[in-house]
């Protein structure tokens, strides 16, 4: 089970603050009614020093957030951009999972958020594999949850909003309980969304294959950066409708994400992938992203940002 490990300093509205000092009122309108974007951004450790995987992607994702709920942060994206760095160089810290939130504070009652203020934090702390321990080399097994994602125009699936991930929790909190590490979800249509908190590829015949977007599921920056990934190997790449029955079909299946990175799936419903392990496809891809991210390929993409 993850646990946070606590760093030293919070970046809020402006000013650094203790990490025990980031509170906020029991009656804030994010804890009432869920009004809080955020992101997860991974800064791995390179030769170079600390350097943040697509921080600019990110911060856009965030804002594309507060912009479809009407809650504009109070400060620019370069102002984020470089107290996010700030953030990394003050906590001391190498390998490190940064989550920048904005939120809605302590003010409206009800269900008109304009009375509570948009609030703006930046932590980071040391996290390490998602999906525990050996899991982006043995794989991990999963299950189709019986919680479908949610219909396009209920709430919005492309911001990176605090409720919508209560969904995924039911997912995984059941597929624990039924020794599961984690859950695939369908769509309201009763076709492949994604994981409870990732994205999903499978492989079928050498050619790389992942739900279209449709309103169910997220634009995950893992994904794009996997998708181009793919396509700069010479790798097939179809972005389409994925019925459940392909998750028992494939010959390798894996999870995308800031948290999983390149997660191998080797079982689905016990039924195993493959050969119940890391595929070649995956392998490669997993092992490209890592060496771009940890420093040790070159960063064709222009994705990292060195702190220092």
């Amino acid at each position: 089970m993850a646990q946070i490990n606590e760093t030293e300093w919070i970046w809020r509205e402006g000013e650094w603050i203790p990490w025990k000092d980031a509170t906020v009122h029991l009656l804030t309108h994010s804890l009432q009614f869920g009004s809080s974007m955020f992101e997860g951004i991974r800064c791995y450790s390179t030769p170079r020093g600390p350097a943040i995987f697509r921080l600019r992607e990110h911060l856009r994702r965030l804002y594309d957030s507060c912009r479809v709920y009407r809650m504009p942060p109070q400060h620019d994206p370069e102002t984020l951009f470089e107290a996010c760095r700030e953030l990394v160089r003050r906590n001391g810290v190498q390998h490190c999972y940064l989550r920048p939130m904005v939120l809605r504070g302590y003010g409206a009652a009800g269900m008109n958020p304009i009375g509570s203020p948009v609030e703006t934090y930046l932590v980071c702390w040391p996290w390490g594999t998602y999906l525990g321990e050996g899991a982006l080399e043995a794989g991990v097994d999963v299950c189709v949850s019986s919680w479908q994602r949610q219909a396009p125009n209920t709430y919005p699936a492309l911001a990176k909003a605090a409720g919508n991930y209560l969904n995924g929790q039911l997912s995984r909190l059941m597929a624990i309980e039924d020794g599961y590490a984690d859950a695939i979800a369908l769509s309201h249509g009763g076709l492949v969304s994604e994981g409870t908190g990732q994205n999903v590829f499978l492989v079928r015949d050498g050619a790389l294959i992942t739900p279209a977007l449709d309103g169910t599921n997220l634009a995950g920056i893992t994904r794009a950066s996997i998708i181009a990934l793919a396509l700069d190997m010479g790798i097939e790449v179809r972005e389409t409708a994925v019925p459940r029955e392909m998750l028992y079909l494939a010959d390798e299946l894996f999870f995308s994400g800031t948290a999983s990175e390149v997660t191998p799936v080797r079982s689905v419903d016990r039924i195993p992938v493959g050969e119940g392990k890391m595929g070649p496809v995956t392998r490669a891809l997993q092992q490209r992203f890592l060496d771009i991210a940890q420093g040790r390929a070159p960063d064709t993409f222009g994705w990292l940002t060195h702190v220092d």
